[in-house]
């Protein structure tokens, strides 16, 4: 396979999931925002923050309202990460591999595009929000599912679950990391209420509250990040994401489990080991902020050595960066 096909069809996924997932947030944080008293601090603040773009929305001067917050997670153009924005680079990724995808994939992706560019959409968004969102999240699971259901499932299918995966596993860093550090305004909010009101925002913003609660009675911040963290069998957890990642990258690759290729099979298989090996009460005991750090990092170090290998792209470096 050429690598430039290679790279977008696995940044086409990672626009998609990306777009989706600043759909989840915005949508439970409305939910959130009707359960949680006006004076419980910003509760806009934390969506830029999940998004790692805090620096950016601040260089332009938006106040943490939800108007000028939805907006630019939403229509922002000039902002890389808005949904307009990945849908915008996923179109543009599929448009160049069109005789690669399916018809349908194609088709879904172009409408999903040409829907969100239409003016009416911004109208839309202001009132009724939750339908909105709701439309981005299904228009974005259908065309998860036509991946599944129309392509066949050889190198070009894998790649698209590699970027799919690793994008659902950052994110998921990410909204664990916000609330566990940065969400509570006050330290007397813990095990209060509004406390289980956020945690249950947390676990509904990966889609995984009905699913938590088959497996948990009580809801505990120690219980939701082992489940978003280690449950094997919950699709968005960070363990899941990782682990079937690797199986896809092995079948790109041809090696068997347990051998690695390249950096980019290491640096996973490492990360699928630790995350196997290592339970929640030692992720507690050193600290859950270090340790989703620590995890973020790592993933982005796994999306540059898969760049690397299969793209032919070379992480910039800071000398590199401070040449440009």
């Amino acid at each position: 396979m050429l690598s430039r096909v290679a790279n977008s069809i696995y940044w086409m996924n990672r626009y998609i999931e990306r777009a989706e997932n600043v759909a989840r947030f915005i949508r439970v944080n409305l939910n959130l925002t009707l359960d949680m008293p006006s004076e419980n601090g910003n509760q806009w603040e934390p969506l830029v923050k999940i998004t790692g773009d805090r620096a950016f929305f601040e260089e332009r001067n938006l106040a943490y309202t939800k108007e000028e917050v939805v907006r630019f997670l939403t229509f922002d153009r000039d902002y890389p990460n808005s949904i307009f924005s990945c849908v915008a680079a996923a179109r543009e990724n599929a448009r160049s591999i069109r005789e690669i995808i399916s018809s349908d994939m194609w088709e879904h992706m172009n409408n999903f595009y040409l829907e969100l560019k239409d003016a009416g959409s911004s109208v839309f968004a202001r009132t009724d929000p939750h339908r909105f969102f709701e439309n981005i999240q299904m228009r974005s699971l259908l065309f998860a599912s036509l991946l599944d259901g129309t392509m066949s499932h050889g190198e070009e299918w894998n790649f698209a679950k590699v970027g799919m995966l690793i994008e659902r596993a950052d994110k998921t860093t990410r909204i664990l990391d916000v609330k566990y550090f940065m969400l509570l305004p006050r330290a007397d909010l813990v095990n209060t209420p509004y406390d289980n009101i956020q945690w249950m925002a947390v676990l509904k913003s990966a889609s995984a509250l009905e699913m938590f609660r088959r497996r948990q009675y009580r809801i505990t911040p120690q219980n939701v990040a082992d489940f978003l963290i280690f449950d094997s069998r919950f699709p968005r957890s960070i363990r899941h994401c990782i682990s079937n990642a690797q199986v896809c990258l092995h079948r790109i690759t041809g090696s068997s489990s347990g051998s690695a290729h390249n950096d980019a099979e290491k640096r996973l298989g490492r990360l699928v080991a630790d995350l196997e090996y290592i339970d929640i009460d030692e992720v507690i005991e050193g600290g859950l902020h270090e340790y989703l750090d620590g995890l973020q990092t790592r993933i982005n170090l796994v999306d540059d050595a898969i760049g690397e290998a299969f793209f032919n792209l070379k992480p910039l470096t800071g000398t590199t960066l401070a040449e440009q």
